[in-house]
């Protein structure tokens, strides 16, 4: 088992902890994290553009003028694309975007990014992250004694409603609730802070 250092919000080392190796430190599966990726991505789509084609738009199909003698380019309806308020062609209609993927991929997928974090360094684990009052001005202080450089997720098992409101302003830091972590949230974090109990609930969640 992996041991690492357990940290406090003032980056003070205050213990550690073992991390499961059948779950924490299982072979990075590149492919896999791309496929699931993908399918997130798309099923944050709505898919609900719409345009109307010349069938569709208001009017009548009947010719503008005389095919010929006009000095004009020959038209056979005022419906057509190159007419303002004409229809578009090839008209985007809703569709669904969505992709499937079972549940045993995406947990692999997600135990793999969640692996290759920590052995890039790139994990910090908190012993509790919480605030007392919705301030700002404490959230940017554990930015500031972990020195964070690009986007921060702070994953614990539950965010109080002053935790919430203490990172709202700031752009670089975010906080998620160990249920709904994805591995897209995993991947697009530049560094990944987890608690102690979001670790636990990985554990009991995961554990074969």
């Amino acid at each position: 088992m992996a041991k690492v250092k357990v940290y406090n919000v003032k980056a003070q080392e205050v213990g550690s902890m073992n991390l499961a190796d059948d779950l924490f430190a299982i072979e990075y599966n590149e492919p896999l994290i791309h496929e699931v990726i993908v399918a997130y991505n798309a099923n944050q789509r709505q898919g609900t553009k719409s345009t109307l084609t010349r069938s569709e738009v208001r009017g009548h199909a009947k010719k503008p003028w005389r095919q010929k003698g006009t000095g004009r380019a020959r038209q056979g309806s005022t419906k057509g694309p190159q007419w303002t308020g004409g229809g578009i062609v090839f008209a985007p209609k809703p569709r669904d975007f969505s992709k499937k993927v079972n549940k045993q991929k995406k947990r692999l997928a997600l135990l793999s990014a969640l692996s290759q974090k920590i052995r890039q360094n790139e994990v910090v684990v908190l012993d509790k992250f919480a605030f007392d009052k919705a301030k700002t001005k404490d959230a940017q202080s554990f930015v500031d004694a972990f020195g964070f450089k690009g986007n921060t997720l702070v994953v614990s098992d539950k965010n109080s409603k002053e935790t919430i409101l203490s990172v709202a302003n700031i752009p670089t830091l975010d906080v998620e609730e160990i249920a709904r972590l994805n591995t897209y949230d995993v991947v697009a974090s530049k560094n990944l802070v987890i608690t102690q109990s979001a670790i636990k609930s990985i554990e009991e969640a995961y554990a074969e």
